[in-house]
C-alpha cells in the first residue's frame, strides 16, 4: 500500500542567529601614547598627514576614543573591544583631565560658568571641575603657540565626564576664553606621566 506523499515542511520562522560578540584577545593590551600636536588619531591617511602609525608599531591595537589633531597628550590604544567600550561608552562617565592654555585672564564669573557647564549649540554640558593653575612644565609645542605681548595667557585644569566633539575648546570659547593649547593628562585612573611626545608605554589592565 502506497504511503501518501509527505507534505513539505513549512519554512522555518527562526531568524538568523545573532552575531556573538568577538571573544577578547588572548593577550589584551592597553597602550598609553603621548600624541603629538598635528597628528591624526588614526593609522592611515590618504593625504599623507602624520598618523599613529608613525609612532606605534604594535599590530592589532586601535584608539579607545579620540584626541583632535590640534590637541596633545594622553591617548589610549587597545586590542580588546570590551575594554575599548568601557573606556569610550558615555554611560561609564569616565573622567578626563586637560591642561588648557587660554587667551586672557579668567575671572571668577568665567570659572564659575565653566564649572556649572556652559550652554553649547548642542545643549548644556555637565558640570566640570575647573582650576586656575600655574603654567605646567611641558615640552615645547611645534609650531609654538602664537604670542601676543598685550594679551596675557592663562592655564586651567579642566576635568569633564563626557566626550562631545571638541568639547573643551567649545566650553572655553563659550565663556570668552579661547583655547590656545590643549593637553590631555588623564583618562580615568590612567595618567600621562612623564611620556614625551611620540612615546608610549604598556599599561596594566584591571577587570
Amino acid at each position: 500500500m502506497k504511503q501518501p506523499p509527505r507534505k513539505p515542511r513549512p519554512p522555518s520562522r527562526i531568524g538568523k542567529p545573532r552575531r556573538q560578540p568577538a571573544p577578547p584577545p588572548a593577550q589584551p593590551r592597553l597602550i598609553a601614547l603621548n600624541k603629538p600636536f598635528d597628528v591624526l588619531t588614526q593609522f592611515t591617511d590618504d593625504l599623507g598627514r602624520a598618523t599613529l602609525k608613525d609612532f606605534v608599531d604594535i599590530p592589532g591595537v586601535y584608539p579607545a576614543g579620540r584626541l583632535d589633531r590640534d590637541s596633545e597628550g594622553l591617548l589610549l590604544l587597545t586590542n580588546d573591544g570590551r575594554l575599548q567600550a568601557r573606556i569610550t561608552d558615555p554611560k561609564h562617565k569616565l573622567s578626563k583631565t586637560y591642561w588648557v592654555q587660554v587667551d586672557g585672564e579668567p575671572t571668577r564669573e568665567q570659572l564659575d560658568q565653566l564649572r556649572a557647564g556652559p550652554l553649547l549649540n548642542d545643549g548644556p554640558t555637565r558640570p566640570a571641575q575647573v582650576e586656575h593653575i600655574a603654567e605646567p612644565q611641558l615640552w615645547p609645542r611645534i609650531p609654538p603657540v602664537r604670542f601676543r605681548r598685550n594679551i596675557p595667557t592663562s592655564w586651567l585644569a579642566i576635568t569633564i565626564s563626557e566626550g562631545r566633539n571638541r568639547q573643551v575648546r567649545r566650553m572655553t570659547a563659550a565663556v570668552g576664553l579661547p583655547t590656545l593649547r590643549l593637553v590631555r593628562v588623564r583618562i580615568g585612573d590612567w595618567e600621562l606621566g612623564d611620556l614625551q611626545p611620540g612615546q608610549w608605554r604598556e599599561l596594566s589592565i584591571t577587570r
